[in-house]
């Protein structure tokens, strides 16, 4: 059986992944691309890599026909997808790759994001995203919350962790490096090559970043008491690609082992030998994610790093990773590719 689906926001870098995701998906068939300035378009036009697929051209929202269409993704930006995803059909099964829908509390949305929800009846039913966690919950929903690229990497590094209660809980340092394209598509001063390139630097330093919401919410609830990590992310010269390094108190080997334990079975997630550390080239381009443990000279003291693609598992890939699951297909369809090297 095949689905047929919808992207809204398909010129920007999350619908892009999501168009080259999906056109090798055994079960999957876009039916309709949606764009605001784009509509109108041929894909190969705003797309040149993607002119080989026979799709449909990008159209406006509002043109869309949603019969026959059995899942709709939303690329767009925070706000503007809360107003949209609002409208659609009832009968729709929705994944968001914005921060909309991600934080439970209305109160956590207004505080990080600046607005009042425009959608706190959907926000109440939606699930979040990291599939690795909420599996059997997202099999079920009809709205799904990507996580932000940046709170999967640090999750993915220390969920299990705290779970496991191996290591510290009030001092926790997570020192995180993402490539330009976590940053969107969207023409900004400060990403022109001449400001960007032959260097790197820190933002949102001292705790104003707003994936630290999902930090808060998600590594809480899994300690059973507030847990706040000290968190610092740097804009890096590259297009793709997360390095979470992350510094915590506990014991390398119980370290390891927590995390060799809580991903054996998933097939996105590797855990390295102890003493290797990952890098963003070894998963360009794929759905996976390498974690590596190292010890540290300070007794009692370890490094965990973790390495994705932010626009692959990060984003679009974990969006169609748990779209699969929505959908009763097997969960890593479409989504086994190697990563591009070098």
């Amino acid at each position: 059986m095949t689905h047929s689906v919808a992207i809204l926001g398909a010129s920007g870098y999350t619908g892009a992944e999501l168009i080259r995701l999906i056109s090798e998906h055994p079960s999957i068939k876009i039916k309709a691309l949606g764009a605001f300035s784009k509509a109108g378009q041929k894909l190969s036009e705003v797309f040149s890599h993607l002119r080989h697929l026979d799709l449909p051209d990008m159209v406006a929202f509002d043109t869309i026909d949603w019969s026959g269409i059995d899942l709709c993704f939303c690329a767009l930006p925070h706000k503007t997808s809360q107003e949209v995803i609002r409208d659609l059909p009832k009968t729709l099964k929705i994944v968001d790759l914005s921060a909309d829908f991600r934080l439970r509390d209305p109160a956590d949305y207004k505080t990080w994001y600046g607005n009042d929800h425009a959608a706190t009846q959907m926000q109440a039913e939606a699930v979040y995203g990291l599939t690795e966690f909420y599996r059997d919950e997202i099999a079920g929903a009809r709205l799904v919350a990507g996580t932000g690229c940046n709170a999967a990497t640090g999750q993915f590094a220390l969920r299990p962790l705290i779970s496991a209660g191996v290591i510290g809980l009030d001092d926790i340092i997570l020192d995180l490096k993402c490539a330009v394209s976590g940053a969107g598509r969207s023409l900004k001063e400060n990403l022109l090559h001449a400001e960007l390139s032959e260097g790197y630097h820190a933002y949102s330093v001292g705790g104003t970043h707003r994936h630290l919401g999902e930090f808060d919410q998600e590594f809480s609830k899994v300690a059973g008491r507030p847990v706040k990590v000290q968190f610092t992310p740097h804009l890096i010269p590259a297009n793709r690609g997360i390095l979470a390094t992350c510094y915590v108190s506990g014991e390398t080997d119980a370290v390891h082992g927590a995390l060799a334990a809580a991903y054996d079975a998933e097939p996105f997630i590797h855990v390295l030998p102890k003493g290797e550390a990952p890098s963003t080239r070894h998963i360009r381009g794929s759905n996976f994610c390498h974690i590596g443990v190292i010890g540290d000279r300070i007794a009692g003291r370890c490094i965990v790093i973790a390495a994705l693609d932010n626009l692959t598992k990060g984003s679009s890939g974990q969006a169609l990773q748990n779209a699969n699951l929505m959908l009763g297909l097997p969960e890593t369809a479409g989504l086994m590719m190697a990563p591009l090297f070098p």
